[in-house]
């Protein structure tokens, strides 16, 4: 039995992509086995831990339960295309001086969960960041310095 393979065209961190994919393949794949974006995590394959959250179109996507075909004629963001001109952005460098990783596997995810948090709600409360990010999991920390570099990036915290 021969799979139907479909083209899809997605901007993926500023950079146009055209290619035959089987409808099946999932967005993380995609991005990580055809774009080499590696930085895009399979943590759990459910949406549980969220490692693998990328923008879709500015809105935070769990790419592992998302078919690469589904983001055919969007825009997506990964950690990769955070950074510009050498400069990394302002949630990655609160991340860095906030030290708020420990093994590093969520923190992709992290970042750009706490991206799409700070895009739709700029100055949070601590209780809206926790909230913000209850859909991405990190099994090392207890959570409060992600917590003091979202607040950072957001310019609320303490930026130490």
């Amino acid at each position: 039995m021969t799979t139907t393979k479909q083209t899809v065209t997605m901007t993926v961190d500023g950079a146009q992509y055209s290619d035959d994919v089987e409808p099946r393949l999932l967005l993380v794949q995609y991005l990580r086995e055809r774009l080499g974006k590696t930085g895009t995590t399979v943590g759990c394959d459910t949406t549980n831990c969220g490692a693998c959250t990328v923008l879709l179109d500015g809105e935070s996507v769990k790419s592992c339960t998302m078919f690469a075909v589904q983001a055919d004629g969007h825009e997506v963001v990964t950690v990769e295309g955070l950074a510009q001109n050498g400069e990394l952005h302002p949630v990655q460098q609160a991340f860095h001086e906030h030290a708020a990783l420990q093994c590093g596997y969520c923190t992709s995810g992290m970042i750009m969960q706490s991206v799409s948090l700070l895009n739709e709600n700029p100055h949070p409360s601590q209780e809206e960041i926790r909230s913000g990010l209850e859909g991405n999991l990190c099994r090392c920390t207890g959570y409060q310095s992600i917590v003091e570099a979202v607040s950072a990036a957001a310019g609320e915290g303490d930026t130490q």
